[in-house]
Order: structure tokens, then C-alpha cells, then sequence
């Protein structure tokens, strides 16, 4: 009962925290005087009851429970915590308008969805490893695409001569390319960190329940991999740079949610 109530309160959390987001970047919450610091412990706040819900159904009595839903779960609280620890020095916690109702929505699939035993995997510190990298790069890569596509809007209105609403009150648009950049090239040293424990930890990386998600990952690795080339070498920025991230992202999604949703919600094996 007591994580249930932990539960409603995170998921309630997340979504004024997103509210109180979206009337600061509207402009309509200069009368009431709602820092952004205030916002920002809301945000914080919600983290912390989502771990103590979550934790449980991860770290079960009999190995760690890494199924769809606590995946997913997993991986919205990782975006939530980088993106607020990272708004403490940059201006990006607008990101968290569609990533704070993200997290409510994982969090409530994963309270009310038990785990399967089928899901259980009996893991070691190396295997343990391998899995913190995966969904910290995972986390990281979502943030970046969340951002780029903010970046795409930003865009366009400048490119419209439209820079009025909400786009005012984002950071200049080089500042914007600039954060997701330094996103794409912690997600890919993370990504990186991720296939080589894997191909050192794991019997067969490309062992037949494996193969997918590791050529799926070798080759958005590939492509954030040439992305940040293209910036060193030739300064990509703006669509270029937009096109890439998302391509990137969508490759990653299959990697690991793509192949899970298919074997363990409409299949019912283990992925």
C-alpha cells in the first residue's frame, strides 16, 4: 500500500512539475512567483518516490527484473534525473514538459503491471556493468532526441520569422545545438562504454536471442558515431544534425524496446 501512495504521489509530481513548466515557458506564472528553483525540487521530489517504487520490482529476491515496463520505467527516471541534475547548470528543464508526463506514464505501467519470473536474469557485477551503461546511453540518446526536436521547432519558426511565443523564451539557438551536442557525445561515449562490456562480459554478443539488439546498437553507434564527425569535421549543425539524432534514436528504440515489446507482450517470451 505504502508504494502504491508513493506511486499516485510521483506520478502527480511529474505532472504539475510539467504543468508548472509549460505556464513558465508560456509566460503565465509571473504572477504567482513560481521559481524555477521550486519547480526543480518538485522535479526532484518525484524522482526520489519514483526509485522507491521502482527499486522493489527491479531488485526482486530472485535476480533483477529488467521486463518491458520496468525497463521503460527504468529508463524515463534516468532522463528525468540527467535532465534536472543538467538544468542545474544549463537551461534545459523545458525538456522536461514531454519527458516529466513520460515518466508518470512508465512509472503507472510499471506499478500496475507485475513482473513476469520469465523476466528474472541472475546477473553478475560484469553483467551489471554492461546494463548501467546500456540504459544510462539509452536515457541520454532520449534527452538528445527530445532536444533535437525542440531544436526542429525552434528552427522553423526562425526560418518562418516567427521567433515570438514560447520560442522567446528559449536559450539562442547555438546554445541549443550546442547542449544537444554535448548529449550526443556523452550518450556515445556511454553507448560505446555499453557494446564493449558487452563483447567482453557477454559469452556471444551475437548469440541468436542477442543479434538483433547488438547490430540494431552497432549501428546507431555508427551513425552518432558519424554525426560527431561531421560536426569535428565539416561543423554539421541544424537539420543535418536533427536528422541524424533522430535517425540515430529510432535505430537505438529498436535495439532494445522494439525487440522487448515484440518477444514479451505480443509473443510472451522472454527478450
Amino acid at each position: 500500500m505504502q508504494l502504491l501512495i508513493f506511486a499516485v504521489a510521483a506520478v502527480v509530481l511529474y505532472l504539475v512539475t510539467s504543468a508548472a513548466l509549460t505556464l513558465r515557458l508560456a509566460g503565465h506564472l509571473s504572477s504567482l512567483r513560481v521559481s524555477r528553483c521550486t519547480v526543480l525540487l518538485l522535479g526532484f521530489g518525484a524522482v526520489v518516490l519514483h526509485a522507491l517504487v521502482l527499486y522493489p520490482e527491479l531488485m526482486t529476491g530472485r535476480g533483477l527484473d529488467m521486463g518491458f515496463f520496468n525497463a521503460a520505467s527504468l529508463v524515463a527516471l534516468l532522463m528525468v534525473a540527467l535532465l534536472l541534475l543538467t538544468a542545474l547548470r544549463q537551461p534545459v528543464e523545458n525538456l522536461g514538459i514531454p519527458v516529466l508526463p513520460l515518466a508518470a506514464v512508465t512509472l503507472a505501467l510499471a506499478a500496475w503491471n507485475p513482473g513476469d519470473p520469465r523476466d528474472i536474469t541472475h546477473t553478475s557485477w560484469q553483467l551489471d556493468l554492461h546494463i548501467l551503461f546500456s540504459v544510462l546511453a539509452y536515457s541520454l540518446f532520449a534527452l538528445a532526441a527530445v532536444q533535437a526536436v525542440l531544436l526542429q521547432v525552434q528552427d522553423r519558426h526562425l526560418r518562418a520569422r516567427r521567433p515570438g511565443g514560447f520560442i522567446r523564451a528559449l536559450p539562442p539557438l547555438e546554445v541549443m545545438e550546442g547542449l544537444l551536442f554535448q548529449m550526443i557525445a556523452t550518450g556515445f561515449a556511454l553507448l560505446s562504454a555499453a557494446l564493449l562490456t558487452g563483447m567482453v562480459f557477454l559469452e556471444d554478443i551475437f548469440a541468436q536471442h542477442l543479434v538483433h539488439k547488438t547490430v540494431l546498437s552497432i549501428i546507431s553507434w555508427f551513425i552518432f558515431g558519424t554525426l560527431l564527425w561531421g560536426r569535428w569535421k565539416f561543423g554539421w549543425r541544424g537539420r543535418t544534425a536533427i536528422r541524424w539524432t533522430l535517425s540515430g534514436f529510432v535505430f537505438l528504440v529498436l535495439a532494445y524496446f522494439g525487440s522487448k515489446l515484440v518477444l514479451e507482450l505480443i509473443l510472451h517470451r522472454n527478450a
